[in-house]
């Protein structure tokens, strides 16, 4: 067996599983508030567009994907990141999934022969960043994000050595589970990191679309380069989904835009990975991508969750509305997250996650102990009366 897999720790809900394995089944309904899955109804165009295509399942489909889907993600990505253009044939690449290509890309990137390679990831962050390193045969590295700092990254923090050994850097804007956006001036700190090292960047952006302000779309790398009046898309790749987008988690469709070089190279891997996207998969696809009135009126779901359940929870917890997103970042009474998430199932059966699940011990602490990460993706009754089983709980 690969022994780099022995060094991979256990994914957070097989921990929060085994945290709530001994308590009894409450009596209340049960509430999941622990896992980021859209609950949404996922629209009725899309679904009939994959059903409409389902003749396409009797052909091999090409790993870089049908030219209408890319040109369909090109476009998106002109609109909503305000673009000059986008080269369709090569800085698009349709993937199944952002889990699936984030964890690729650093199979692609990293060369395990250089010594001593470096990935670095926020931290807290989704933890498929530090799997990805590892079974790619780099070092793992975390830079802290913590309300302290209002989540910046403090890229000092790492040591000189370090930065030279970094061969590719996660970000995660809006985070998870923070909901920090990156503003310009990180980006441009980020920026110059990244050439100055020769840093591969991976932006992973698939929440960028769950925000509060219809006038106010969150910032995203691509944008963030044109502004700040970069020429290429040098080293850097950025990644979305229709998971959270589109509530499509099932569909397992992404995309991914950026640095022709690296993409040509990021399609050459996943030609031998075998993880090409189905004809009815794509032709969904392509209608999700061309259509935003689905996602204004996603947006209006969460916005009236966030209206009815952050006024609610802020007289008992540590909790602020995020930047964007669906979830609460929530410091608990006490401190102890653990305590907290398995007292709480207890007695209300709401099922939150510890915050320490998802981060690392770095710099000499864990920016997600005494927090629990609260995914607001229940429709609006249950949320609710997850909030007032919650508010019940700490008085």
């Amino acid at each position: 067996m690969n022994p780099r897999l022995g060094r991979l720790q256990p994914y957070p809900f097989e921990r929060l599983r085994a945290l709530l394995a001994e308590v009894g089944v409450p009596k209340a309904p049960p509430i999941r508030l622990s896992i980021g899955e859209p609950q949404h109804a996922t629209p009725q165009f899309l679904t009939s567009a994959l059903t409409g295509a389902l003749a396409g399942l009797s052909t091999y489909p090409a790993t870089g994907g049908l030219d209408a889907l890319r040109e369909a993600m090109a476009a998106w990505f002109v609109r909503r990141f305000r673009l000059p253009r986008l080269d369709a044939a090569a800085e698009v690449l349709p993937v199944s999934g952002t889990r699936e290509a984030l964890f690729a890309i650093a199979q692609a990137v990293v060369d395990p022969s250089k010594r001593s390679p470096v990935v670095v990831s926020p931290n807290p962050f989704y933890q498929i960043y530090e799997g990805a390193a590892l079974l790619a045969g780099a070092e793992p590295v975390f830079l802290n994000q913590t309300p302290g700092t209002d989540f910046a990254f403090d890229l000092e923090s790492l040591m000189p050595e370090q930065w030279t050994r970094t061969q590719l850097i996660y970000v995660c804007s809006p985070g998870n589970p923070s909901g920090h956006v990156l503003d310009l001036e990180g980006w441009r700190t980020l920026f110059d990191y990244a050439d100055r090292y020769g840093i591969v960047i991976a932006s992973d952006e698939c929440y960028s679309e769950i925000y509060p302000d219809e006038d106010a779309p969150p910032l995203g790398a691509l944008e963030a380069a044109r502004t700040l009046g970069r020429d290429t898309l040098h080293n850097l790749v950025v990644f979305t989904s229709l998971s959270k987008r589109s509530n499509a988690p099932g569909l397992r469709s992404g995309g991914v835009a950026g640095d022709a070089a690296i993409l040509k190279k990021f399609l050459l891997y996943r030609t031998y990975h075998g993880c090409a996207m189905s004809l009815p998969v794509q032709h969904a696809s392509i209608a999700a991508w061309g259509d935003e009135s689905h996602v204004r009126d996603n947006r209006a779901l969460y916005r009236a969750k966030f209206d009815a359940v952050v006024p609610m929870l802020e007289p008992v917890l540590d909790v602020r509305r995020p930047d964007a997103g669906f979830y609460l970042w929530a410091g608990v009474p006490g401190g102890d997250d653990e305590a907290f998430t398995r007292e709480l199932f207890a007695r209300t059966h709401v099922t939150v996650l510890p915050g320490r699940y998802l981060a690392r011990d770095a710099h000499g602490e864990n920016p997600g102990a005494g927090y629990v990460r609260i995914a607001l993706v229940p429709g609006m009754d249950d949320c609710v009366e997850a909030a007032r089983r919650i508010v019940e709980f700490c008085r």
